[in-house]
């Protein structure tokens, strides 16, 4: 593993985000700032200019590079998030790809994410997509479930995280100071990660051999 496979993934978010860039802008035109998809979409960017530093990195250090990248391009606080996610993920990366690593690798990104902004499910933000991502996730690679079927799960449970917040009142961030108005919509940083959930495993299930057991590799 290297830092191609870190490129090619950061390719597919970006052409996931992109394409839905008005919708998510909207989302958050409704309830914040209005600049969360262009902050991503701005660190993404970022990151494609620095392609060949990560290439030729170790799997680890591409993830690394790509952190300290976004922390020092992206404002807002989706810079910060999203740089703890990454070294979060960097310090748990895995020799091999396997699916119980990979798993590993991301419930520490995510966790370490968690860490930098202090709330957790149930407030309304992107946590209420990939905090129960990261559960189903363990609980998929525990119950020894194929690649197949965690790919076809991961964006599920995606989805279902980010409807939930319609019905949630929002506890962080400008959307906390609508109080009850923030009812009724989908949270954007909610609906980004589900977005990029989704565009990853579609990525993954396209880029390998189906039917390949939990033990292998995943790329």
């Amino acid at each position: 593993m290297n830092g191609k496979l870190i490129n090619d993934c950061f390719d597919a978010v970006y052409v996931a985000l992109v394409t839905h860039t008005d919708e998510i802008a909207q989302l958050d035109q409704q309830i914040g700032d209005g600049d969360h998809i262009y902050n991503l979409i701005r660190g993404l960017e970022a990151l494609r200019a620095i392609r060949p530093q990560i290439e030729t990195a170790e799997f680890g250090e591409a993830l690394r590079l790509a952190a300290n990248k976004v922390l020092s391009t992206v404002g807002g606080s989706s810079g910060p998030l999203l740089a703890s996610l990454l070294l979060g993920m960097s310090r748990t990366a895995p020799q091999e790809c396997t699916v119980a690593e990979v798993a590993n690798m991301y419930v520490a990104g995510v966790a370490a994410l968690q860490q930098r902004g202090k709330t957790g499910k149930g407030s309304k933000t992107m946590m209420d997509v990939l905090i129960p991502v990261a559960e189903r996730f363990r609980e998929l690679v525990d119950q020894g479930a194929t690649v197949d079927e965690i790919l076809v799960e991961l964006p599920r449970e995606a989805e279902r995280g980010m409807l939930s917040t319609r019905d949630m009142l929002a506890l962080k961030g400008r959307a906390s100071f609508l109080g009850e108005r923030s009812l009724g919509h989908i949270d954007p940083g909610a609906r980004s990660s589900q977005v990029i959930i989704t565009a990853l495993c579609a990525h993954i299930a396209d880029s390998r051999e189906p039917t390949e057991p939990c033990h292998e590799e995943i790329s």
